[in-house]
C-alpha cells in the first residue's frame, strides 16, 4: 500500500534529501521545508521505497500538497 506524504503547512521546499528509488526507513528525512525562517523536516511515515517525489528545491507547497509517495 502506498503512503502519501503531504505538506502540513504553506512552506518553501528548502532542500530535497532523498530521490525516487531510494530506500527509506520510518523517520528518515525526505525533504526539508522552510517557513518563517524555521526548517521543518518532512519524514517517511513507514519503511519502503520512494516511488514519486512531487517537489523540487525552490518550490512552494500549500497545505495538503503531495510531497512524496512511499511504497
Amino acid at each position: 500500500m502506498a503512503d502519501e506524504i503531504r505538506a502540513e503547512m504553506v512552506a518553501n521546499v528548502w532542500k530535497v534529501v532523498k530521490a525516487v528509488g531510494d530506500e527509506v526507513a520510518e523517520g528518515d528525512t525526505l525533504v526539508i521545508l522552510e517557513s518563517m525562517k524555521m526548517e521543518i523536516p518532512v519524514v517517511a511515515e513507514s519503511d519502503g521505497t520512494i516511488t514519486e517525489l512531487a517537489v523540487a528545491e525552490g518550490d512552494v507547497v500549500q497545505e495538503g500538497d503531495l510531497i512524496a509517495t512511499v511504497e
